[in-house]
């Protein structure tokens, strides 16, 4: 007789296989078939529109699934493996076309590692995987890569020049100036590989951020992207040199040219890549500065004797200006009498020169020579340009007081037309940063509210028909409070 308890164990086997039977018959059942897809490669990240393109499309058909099965995208390894846990991309929209046929859309990780060997599969939530998906030439194995980088990126501090000693070696290295600022710089994206080039010929087994250069050339370096790489995404070129001994020369370079334009600023000088810089002007070593570039303003011969280790070299350059310099005759304040005049005058050596005054930057009509003769108080201008070589422009400034003998006196009338001074010039003591001056129409509209106002009021013409308008002032500040009203005469 057979116990209950190995009867009851028996049963239990039977209910287990025939689970197990109706399981594998029906995943047996279950099937994902993928289309081929529209894409060679999939190259995400490029600038289309403004923005990152990263929406990729692939269309399956399934049979033998249950109605609430969901379904991703899986990627293989960088070799084409598929591990045993999964890794999706990120699905983005799925879309049913029918009963048994859908279409996904997915994009890839911004933090995604480029490869050549991707494969991809549909896979559901329920285990069901379909065979690997093809590309548009009917492979299974493509290339996959976010382009984190997009823009010309530099090595060698964007130097043109490096060298190293006869035996010796350098380092070329992709530039990071700014690290704090992600997107200033590839080296800064951590998935980035890098190909490098000498004399346009690629270097094999070279993808890190720099490069160990024993042998003279013309270097540079580009982001791997395999197949989705692009020139534009390509760093300066560097012409690197080999120096045999001390007393050996090498070069320098002016960032505005030679001549340069100093009004555009300070031309920076840059030395060829060393360990160490000595720097001179006109014979005598500049205090201070250590570093392979210098920024300066001023014309002159500049050296620098730079040490490779092991041995030094000399360049040099004589920087030359083609600028133009300038000088004005008249203080930066000055006084003048009533009915007393004063001849302005600006000296120059510019190319072609042309001459701008202003009066409360306002262009003074005809005044376009190196002289103007001030007659009446006010702020005042002058813009001297050069046309020729250098386009550039120097400007100098100065301010004309009138009488003293009656400072407290407001004018209550200003004639815009046959006078010397149309504008409504209150005494100096209204004229600072702790005095409010408002003007009022007499239609109560508020055409003036200032602090520090320097008497240019009206700056522009006033439309009068046939009565004269009246305004009123408000001037209130540490010499106490004025009010009155002015009248504008034509």
């Amino acid at each position: 007789m057979i116990k209950k308890t190995t009867l009851s164990l028996i049963k239990s086997l039977l209910f287990l296989g025939v689970f197990l039977f109706t399981v594998y018959h029906s995943n047996a059942q279950a099937t994902i078939s993928a289309s081929k897809s529209d894409f060679l490669n999939i190259c995400a990240g490029e600038i289309v529109n403004g923005k990152p393109f990263n929406e990729y499309y692939t269309t399956f058909t399934y049979s033998g699934l249950p109605a609430d099965v969901t379904f991703a995208v899986e990627i293989s390894d960088e070799n084409g493996n598929f591990s045993t846990t999964p890794v999706f991309l990120n699905v983005l929209e799925v879309t049913t076309i029918s009963a048994t046929q859908k279409r996904i859309k997915f994009a890839v990780p911004v933090d995604f590692k480029g490869s050549n060997n991707y494969s991809l599969r549909i896979k559901s939530s329920n285990g069901i995987n379909s065979q690997r998906i093809r590309n548009i030439n009917n492979q299974d194995t493509f290339s996959i890569y976010y382009k984190n980088y997009v823009e010309p990126f530099s090595i060698n501090n964007q130097g043109a020049n490096a060298a190293f000693c006869s035996g010796g070696s350098l380092t070329l290295s992709i530039d990071n100036a700014t690290p704090a600022i992600k997107e200033s710089s590839p080296i800064n994206y951590i998935n980035l590989k890098y190909t490098w080039y000498k004399n346009d010929i690629l270097i094999p087994g070279q993808s890190a951020a720099s490069l160990a250069v024993n042998s003279p050339g013309s270097y540079y370096a580009k982001i791997d992207y395999g197949p989705c790489s692009d020139n534009n995404y390509s760093s300066n070129r560097v012409n690197v040199t080999s120096i045999s001994g001390s007393g050996s020369t090498t070069s320098i370079s002016s960032s505005l040219g030679n001549p340069f334009c100093a009004n555009g600023g300070n031309t920076v000088l840059t030395a060829t890549s060393g360990n160490s810089y000595v720097w001179k002007k006109d014979g005598v070593v500049i205090s201070g500065v250590t570093t392979r570039t210098y920024a300066t303003s001023e014309a002159g011969v500049y050296t620098v004797d730079v040490n490779f280790g092991g041995c030094t070299a000399s360049g040099s350059i004589n920087l030359v200006s083609n600028s133009f310099d300038a000088s004005i005759d008249v203080a930066e304040e000055i006084e003048l009498q009533e009915g007393e005049t004063r001849s302005v005058s600006v000296t120059d050596d510019a190319s072609s020169p042309t001459y701008e005054w202003y009066r409360y930057d306002n262009l003074i009509a005809g005044a376009t020579t190196d002289t103007y003769v001030v007659s009446f108080a006010g702020r005042y201008k002058v813009k001297i340009s050069q046309a020729g070589g250098c386009i550039s422009t120097k400007e100098f400034t100065f301010k004309v007081k009138g009488p003293q003998g009656d400072a407290t006196v407001i004018p209550n009338i200003i004639k815009l037309s046959g006078d010397s001074n149309p504008y409504w010039n209150i005494p100096e003591e209204y004229k600072n940063e702790n005095t409010k001056v408002i003007i009022i129409s007499s239609n109560g509209e508020k055409v003036l509210d200032v602090v520090n106002y320097q008497g240019d009021w009206p700056q522009t013409g006033l439309d009068i028909k046939n009565v004269n308008p009246v305004y009123y002032y408000v001037i209130k500040g540490d010499a106490g409070e004025k009010k009155g009203s002015i009248t504008v005469l034509k």
